[in-house]
């Protein structure tokens, strides 16, 4: 299966490299390990948030500080959201060991976090505004024997390919929990972002019907045009009653796909009994989910979508080939950006 990568934790000792405060990241790699040559971050949606927040949307400032974090820690692990990302790049080299199916020459994307992978700026992000969850760059990152990548697909520019494989267990996750139900009612807060989008058209390919909470009427809208969800809320996904009640009689599976804090209470309320809530943000509080599912004696199973489903990769790039609205919303995003 291939080492989990503990030779490269530098402080401290004992833990995995995504609880460690800094790795190595030097470029030499061992026998099972695979150097990318990077071309490319992509932020995850509560750090860039939380970053462009801090600093007000200067965008000198918000590069400074991704500096700052991968220069100091190793890779890029906000330590505010204790979230990172992650990145495409070429194969530079591959270990005689590594177990990975991968080969110099391949165009890939790492499918998992930024915050476990040895990552080295080389360029100062000289090409990147600070504007953006995409984030050009040079530099090198360390994939272990233990990690998982995708060769990018050829009929998918690049960037495209990038933003749905940072979001891919989404909708695998909401495909499989789906299919346990009979012909479920699925809410999804965060309906016309990356993973809210992704989500809703896997829930409706299972044959689900499907409700979206959104923040704005131009998300709406965008969100209508794309023809994914049956009925569309404008909501503050924060504001629990408001989320109830555009939930109506309540959701089978409500899926948490906005990346700011305090929406585990608005889920939980949307949530008809015996539902389940599938958070996939890493602006969720873990304890404010159980104590507030606690506190209002509320009988659903709570999920920490944790970003890798078997085939996740291939799943969601199925879906945005197969459904133009979640095409739409994603190079409408990109274009934005």
């Amino acid at each position: 299966m291939g080492s989990a990568g503990l030779d490269r934790v530098l402080e401290p000792q004992g833990v995995l490299p995504q609880a460690a405060w800094r790795l190595d990241a030097s470029p030499a790699i061992g026998p099972d390990e695979v150097r990318i040559r990077v071309q490319r971050l992509n932020l995850d949606a509560a750090s860039y948030r939380q970053l462009a927040e801090k600093h007000g949307g200067d965008g000198a400032r918000i590069r400074a500080e991704v500096l700052e974090i991968v220069g100091t820690r190793g890779k890029m692990h906000n330590p505010v959201t204790g979230s990172g990302g992650m990145l495409i790049g070429v194969v530079d080299e591959v270990g005689p060991e590594s177990p990975l199916p991968v080969q110099p020459g391949d165009r890939v994307a790492t499918l998992v976090s930024l915050t476990l992978t040895p990552l080295r700026i080389t360029d100062g992000l000289a090409g990147w505004d600070g504007r953006s969850e995409q984030v050009p760059a040079e530099g090198t990152a360390i994939l272990f024997g233990r990690s998982i990548v995708g060769v990018l697909p050829d009929d998918l520019p690049p960037e495209l390919a990038l933003a749905v494989y940072d979001v891919c267990g989404a909708p695998a996750l909401v495909d499989r929990v789906v299919r346990g139900y009979r012909e479920p009612a699925v809410l999804v807060l965060g309906g016309a972002g990356k993973s809210g989008s992704l989500a809703l058209a896997a829930a409706k390919r299972a044959g689900a019907r499907t409700r979206a909470v959104v923040v704005s009427a131009q998300e709406r809208d965008a969100l209508h045009e794309a023809g994914l969800a049956d009925e569309i809320a404008v909501a503050d996904a924060r504001n629990p009653v408001a989320v109830a009640e555009a939930a109506g009689e309540g959701a089978d599976v409500t899926v948490v796909c906005v990346d700011v804090p305090g929406c585990e209470h608005g889920a939980i309320l949307a949530t008809a009994p015996g539902g389940t809530v599938i958070f996939f943000s890493m602006a969720t509080s873990f304890a404010a989910a159980a104590l507030g599912a606690e506190g209002l004696a509320a009988d659903v199973t709570m999920l920490i979508g944790n970003g890798y489903v078997p085939g996740h990769a291939e799943f969601a790039v199925g879906l945005l080939r197969s459904t133009p609205g979640v095409r739409a919303l994603f190079e409408a995003r990109l274009a934005a950006d």
